[in-house]
């Protein structure tokens, strides 16, 4: 963002906002103005996501890996780019992969994040659940005769279909003394709400409870078909089930942001083998993929280990061979959309604390000595050059706040 952007940037946010934004930056976290304001080189970083993100009209496959070293910025670019896909219309999800927490190869624990880190363009707080109740209760008000279940796309696993029809149907009506009756005694109108939730937030939920929701809720297709789900495939459908959803809902599509993921490398070989089985689905889907953009922060470690892996490995069961990997994906995928993330220059830095300076200013309604600050920012700068960006704002603000109190003291 250049300096005259910056600043009629700052005419628009108030000195609250601005004392947030010091704040995160004094803890070393990441604030989402704080990433608009301070971004640097994003207009190549928004030609990168654009163009790929431009091919979703076709229905071409899109994905962006953000490639960079620890402390290069790829979680800060990855926050920066959900913002500038909330304003483009997409719906996101930003989750950070994790080995323990959140392992890449069970793709439910992945799936269940995701859904949970939704976020709707101009609609901050608003949930999958209830977006999806409002959108369909527009499209019967439009047409009373509809039926639900050709609002759902095809690629989604059976029992996401059954849920979604039953979030859309409101309960059937019983007399008290229906009620009352042995039959009907699993109608618990209260808790269907709460567990078709959880069902399509990915969670486990026993079979006989959803089929008493969907009895009541009048989805007779429910019975079609097997209501559990195995493996890592469904999970995988219901994303891109999702994502050409949000495109029927108006939404230009779902942009996923994956960060740390170098932690798919850092386990056993069977787990690495499942992980990059669901990443070629998504770096090259075998169907049109409507509306999903996967982006990846990776370092390159994750890259070196994809080109060193043994691709003709086995392993022996009952005394038959079977290899780890189904194909040699370092082949597969040398023709990835790769963004590089570059070191800042000294001159770029310093750009960098001049609008920190003036950030820190107005948050804090103060004049800072002109001179003097710049020459303790200098300083501070050369002192932290082999930091990471996050420790190197953290830091600067750091100084900027002794300069400060000295001058609340002095006065």
């Amino acid at each position: 963002m250049d300096t005259s952007v910056f600043l009629q940037a700052l005419e628009r946010v108030s000195a609250f906002q601005l004392r947030r934004v010091v704040e995160r930056l004094r803890d070393g976290l990441f604030d989402p103005l704080g990433v608009q304001l301070l971004t640097a080189h994003e207009a190549h970083l928004n030609r990168a996501f654009d163009q790929v993100g431009n091919a979703l009209g076709d229905n071409s496959p899109a994905h962006l890996c953000i490639c960079g070293a620890y402390g290069q910025g790829k979680s800060h670019s990855l926050t920066y780019l959900r913002q500038r896909a909330l304003e483009q219309g997409f719906v996101t999800s930003l989750i950070n992969l994790d080995p323990r927490e959140i392992p890449f190869y069970n793709f439910r624990q992945v799936y269940q994040a995701l859904v949970a880190e939704i976020r709707f363009p101009g609609m901050e707080k608003t949930s999958l659940v209830n977006q999806w109740k409002a959108w369909a209760k527009e499209q019967k008000a439009q047409n009373p005769n509809f039926d639900v279940l050709d609002l759902l796309p095809d690629e989604m696993p059976h029992l996401f279909k059954a849920v979604l029809a039953a979030l859309a149907r409101e309960n059937v009506r019983l007399s008290k003394r229906e009620k009352a009756l042995k039959k009907h005694a699993s109608f618990r109108p209260r808790e269907f709400p709460y567990l078709l939730a959880r069902a399509l937030g990915g969670e486990a939920i026993p079979v006989y409870r959803l089929r008493h929701a969907f009895k009541y809720r009048e989805v007779s297709f429910y019975k079609d078909a097997s209501l559990t789900c195995r493996g890592t495939d469904p999970y995988v459908r219901m994303v891109y089930g999702l994502a050409r959803l949000f495109q029927q809902m108006g939404f230009k599509g779902w942009v996923l942001l994956f960060d740390e993921g170098e932690s798919i490398v850092q386990t056993r070989i069977t787990s690495r083998s499942k992980s990059y089985q669901i990443l070629n689905k998504m770096f090259v889907p075998d169907s049109p993929a409507f509306g999903f953009y996967p982006v990846f922060a990776f370092t390159d470690d994750f890259f070196m280990k994809v080109q060193e892996e043994d691709y003709e490995q086995v392993r022996i069961r009952n005394e038959v061979e079977f290899r780890y990997f189904d194909q040699n994906y370092a082949e597969s995928w040398r023709d990835l959309t790769v963004y590089r993330l570059h070191d800042l220059t000294l001159k770029e830095w310093k750009d960098l604390s001049e609008k920190l300076i003036v950030l820190h200013s107005r948050a804090y309604g103060w004049r800072p000595p002109e001179i003097r600050t710049r020459e303790e920012m200098a300083d501070r700068l050369s002192k932290t050059h082999h930091q990471e960006a996050r420790l190197k704002l953290k830091a600067l603000v750091d100084q900027l706040d002794l300069i400060h109190q000295e001058q609340v003291l002095k006065s």
